[in-house]
């Protein structure tokens, strides 16, 4: 069932799910992740991660009780900005009342891919004696320059459409843009021709035109204009201290990643030393491959966990 908790003024929610006196592995997403994870008892519906947690699955709800949380994102003004600066370290301090209001002292482990690997290792780093393990997909212990130069475009975007009054539109070409970082440059190449699918008098559409915008689409369909800009900025925000970190770690290089590239995620390895371990989810789809690869993720996730 979910928990509600109070942060700030805020309020987050947190599902738990599975078998109710098992070990606690707490399960974390992208920025439009929510608590539901997988489909359970009080919730038939498909979670965000349906093909790697449930009965049987990696994050087995027959052995672990999972736990998931929606994201804190700073409220909204009236001009539909945020209120207020949330971090990767609020999130993390969040986790832990919703630990607390559940009684779990400390949990079997923290799985976080991309924003939710910066708010696992954020967890790990602030309360080392929480968590045994910890796996972490697509992230790293601070954001790459490149993409904090890409999302401080799409924030500048979602700006100029609030300052216009055409904040659904800037929302979708902002959520276009992120879509180019998630996926990788081979990939566009194999799925998409090169040629115009539609070429006018003063104007061309392409094939990976229409992919972008309608992935912007259903994006801006679900997120406001404050949400998305709290929690981008929170990306840009991440900073973590890999010495504090004592969980044995596992993390989780995804092949052709622009977000958090292999070099990154080796040096945050070596930063933390012999309690972590690199493993390589190979695939051409870039970042996404968390969502997307989930049969190569499965067995990587399994070992982390056993």
């Amino acid at each position: 069932m979910p928990v509600v908790r109070e942060l700030s003024g805020q309020v987050a929610l947190y599902e738990s799910m599975g078998a109710p006196r098992a070990p606690v592995v707490v399960a974390l997403g992208g920025i439009s992740a929510d608590r539901h994870i997988c489909a359970h008892a009080s919730n038939a519906s498909p979670g965000w991660w349906e093909p790697v947690a449930g009965a049987g699955r990696p994050l087995d709800t027959s052995r672990f009780r999972l736990i998931g949380c929606d994201w804190l994102d700073g409220g909204a003004g009236p001009d539909g900005r945020p209120l207020r600066v949330v971090t990767t370290g609020d999130q993390a301090e969040a986790l832990a009342e919703a630990l607390d209001e559940l009684e779990v002292d400390r949990v079997h482990a923290v799985v976080g891919a991309s924003y939710g690997g910066m708010v696992a290792l954020a967890f790990a780093a602030a309360y080392p004696h929480r968590l045994d393990r910890l796996v972490v997909i697509g992230a790293a212990h601070e954001t790459h320059p490149m993409i904090t130069g890409i999302r401080v475009i799409q924030r500048r975007i979602v700006e100029l459409g609030l300052d216009t009054n055409r904040v659904r539109d800037a929302i979708v070409l902002a959520r276009a843009l992120g879509m180019t970082t998630y996926r990788s440059a081979g990939e566009f190449a194999t799925r998409f021709d090169v040629g115009p699918l539609e070429l006018h008098d003063t104007h061309a559409t392409f094939d990976v035109e229409r992919y972008l915008l309608h992935f912007g689409e259903r994006f801006a369909d679900r997120f406001t204009p404050a949400r998305f800009l709290a929690l981008s900025l929170s990306a840009d925000l991440h900073r973590v201290d890999p010495s504090a970190i004592r969980a044995a770690t596992t993390l989780v290089a995804i092949e052709h990643d622009a977000v958090a590239p292999r070099w990154q995620i080796e040096q945050l390895a070596d930063a933390i030393g012999s309690r972590a371990r690199v493993a390589d989810l190979h695939s051409e789809i870039g970042h996404d491959a968390f969502l997307t690869e989930t049969d190569t993720l499965s067995p990587i996730l399994s070992a982390a966990l056993s």
